[in-house]
């Protein structure tokens, strides 16, 4: 399975590819590939798994994606249902600053864009209040042709350069130079997690599925996601029981959020939470039924 590089195609007409796409899930491999990405979630929740951090997405979040950034948009379970009701639809811009659009970005106009992407190379998840205006620019581009694509494209750039209060997806030291093998394992690994997350899972069956003991397992673990694999399990866990307790349809019962995130026992479920999260699982809902009033 090689997943590690991604392939952009482009049409002969087109610097910067523009796709809607309508699908059951997202592409479910952690791959990377030489374009930036710009990626509205119109419809969709899950995690987003961005070089050595991760993300719940949710409809109407909107991230940039780093140039070589391994990374993932991992539906959540039910995406993989085969339920056509159930689907996820996005918008996706993909630019190569240094290859087909290095021309561009070497006009003088375009230092200050430049600078841009090389401060937030690993990407951001921008700020819900901006969403709006960056995706409607976003469709402006992928409705428009020829020179008024470009200019769209350009000022694109400017809007993105404006924003204010974005969260990066990963640390700025962080190296996404990681071999093609290493990506494969890594892949299958975080694959077999983001699977069994809601079950029983222990390390002794991560470790056996990398083949690797379990020693070796956490040290490669923590030094390609600077992580430990009980912190990773748990952050998703708990991600996934945030979603379960402010979903708009039906909130669940924190002990039926517990459960079904994996947890099979309220008492750690609540300590795990309270240190991910920095209060507790009632409390949290609270906090979320307060702003929602309003």
């Amino acid at each position: 399975m090689k997943v590690l590089p991604f392939t952009i195609l482009y049409a002969d007409d087109k610097s910067v590819i523009a796709e809607r796409l309508e699908q059951p899930h997202f592409y479910p491999y952690l791959h990377r590939h030489d374009e930036f990405q710009l990626t509205w979630i119109e419809r969709g929740e899950g995690i987003l798994i961005a070089g050595n951090n991760m993300h719940a997405f949710k409809a109407g979040d909107l991230f940039l994606i780093g140039s070589n950034l391994p990374h993932l948009l991992k539906s959540n379970p039910e995406y993989f249902e085969h339920d056509p009701a159930t689907t996820v639809k996005s918008t996706s811009l993909y630019f190569n600053a240094k290859g087909s659009m290095n021309g561009l970005f070497d006009l003088p106009e375009m230092k200050s864009a430049k600078n841009f992407l090389q401060l937030n190379r690993h990407g951001f998840r921008v700020h819900p209040d901006w969403v709006p205006g960056i995706s409607a620019k976003m469709l402006k581009v992928y409705e428009t042709s020829g020179a008024q694509n470009l200019i769209s494209f350009v000022e694109l750039l400017s809007a993105l350069q404006q924003l204010e209060q974005s969260e990066p997806l990963c640390p700025i030291d962080y190296s996404a130079n990681i071999s093609d093998n290493e990506g494969i394992r890594l892949s299958n690994i975080l694959n077999f997690i983001m699977e069994r997350y809601h079950t029983a899972l222990t390390l002794e069956e991560v470790s056996n599925a990398a083949f690797m003991t379990p020693q070796a397992f956490c040290r490669y673990f923590k030094r390609h996601t600077g992580r430990k694999f009980v912190a990773f399990l748990n952050e998703v866990r708990i991600n996934e029981a945030c979603k379960s307790l402010t979903a708009s349809k039906r909130t669940d019962s924190i002990s039926d959020a517990a459960y079904k995130a994996g947890f099979n026992s309220i008492t750690n479920f609540n300590r795990v939470f309270k240190s991910v999260i920095g209060r507790s699982p009632r409390a949290y809902m609270e906090a979320y039924k307060r702003l929602n009033k309003y």
